[in-house]
């Protein structure tokens, strides 16, 4: 027998599946959890699939480098390994586009949410420094959304040459493929690289969004 907690956590479950918004907004609010802590969160759960896909572009290139020093035996397991990391690399990527378009859609409605109450107003003092806060909270917000979406750019460039290097292997398993591909290695690193600096700004950036949130302020 379904508990109440269970039945309105399978309800909203399912508003969200349906894309009703104001309907999940709604449920959510009735237990206390309002727009402002879902944007927290689910910028929360962005910076953890930003900090995986780090890894596993990480790993790709480590798996790629050990392919390179190869010097004989079998090459299919190593192949196997390289095409799920590349696997792994590209489901990770697409996690952080559903995760920065799932903070934008709240955030957006947060904030026409919150425009829309400072008519509602009758101290004009409160008014003023409520929408002070908006705005302010809005820059922060577009300053969080550029850095992660400016690192999720970093992202389909490289997944196409990890792509190009393991389609290239899967037909050329063999010791002159390896020094075919041993040059573009060193462009993948530096691209790499990049990612992995871009991905640590948009997540210490997230960690300094989610602070000012929960503690109630957005100097």
């Amino acid at each position: 027998m379904k508990t109440w907690s269970q039945t309105l956590l399978i309800s909203v479950m399912v508003l969200a599946l349906s894309g009703c918004s104001s309907a999940y907004y709604g449920a959510m609010e009735k237990v206390g959890i309002h727009k402002r802590d879902i944007l927290v969160d689910r910028v929360d759960e962005a910076r953890d699939s930003q900090a995986d896909a780090q890894q596993e572009f990480k790993s790709a290139l480590e798996r790629l480098n050990e392919l390179l020093q190869f010097d004989g035996g079998e090459l299919e397991a190593t192949y196997n390994a390289l095409n799920d990391d590349y696997e792994s690399s590209k489901a990770a990527a697409d996690r952080v586009y559903d995760r920065i378009d799932a903070i934008d859609d709240v955030a957006q409605d947060l904030f026409d949410e919150w425009q829309d109450e400072l008519d509602e107003y009758s101290n004009e003092g409160m008014r003023i420094e409520s929408e002070r806060s908006l705005r302010e909270t809005e820059r922060r917000y577009k300053s969080l959304l550029a850095s992660m979406e400016r690192a999720a750019d970093t992202m389909p460039p490289v997944l196409e040459k990890l792509r190009d290097n393991v389609l290239y292997l899967k037909h050329n398993l063999n010791a002159a493929a390896i020094d075919a591909i041993r040059g573009e290695y060193r462009t993948l690193q530096s691209d790499i690289s990049s990612l992995i600096e871009e991905m640590e700004q948009a997540i210490n950036e997230s960690d300094a969004f989610i602070k000012a949130m929960q503690e109630g302020r957005t100097e």
